[in-house]
């Protein structure tokens, strides 16, 4: 059952992107803003952990994951001061930010991407 719900629930957030692309004037980099910012906030008021528990991965890799991984690594890091609340969200999300930047700059290499107008 567990890949099961996290088909589910990863299949519904990215439903729930494609509908706001197409039912709505926002364009991808802010529907993928947007999703960031929902699972952050959503995270702060503790309803994303239960989603995270039910789906794990169908729920932590989605764009609504990665700001739910920033959030709760600033709640975490704000125990220990102002600065862990700014630390803590980059040390918890840097494994995802590192990967991204090292198969962007791959894929660039082997596939050399041109400016698009």
């Amino acid at each position: 059952m567990d890949y099961v719900y996290a088909f589910l629930i990863g299949g519904a957030i990215c439903v729930i992107g494609q509908i706001l692309m197409d039912a709505t004037k926002l364009t991808a980099p802010r529907v993928l803003v947007f999703l960031v910012i929902a699972g952050a906030l959503l995270q702060a008021v503790h309803l994303y952990q239960p989603l995270v528990d039910l789906a794990a991965t169908g729920a932590r890799i989605p764009l609504p994951g990665f700001g739910y991984n920033l959030a709760k690594g600033a709640m975490e890091g704000a125990a220990s001061g102002l600065l862990g609340a700014v630390t803590g969200g980059i040390k918890a999300a840097a494994g995802g930010i590192s990967i991204a930047i090292g198969w962007g700059y791959l894929i660039a290499l082997v596939f050399s991407p041109k400016s698009v107008r």
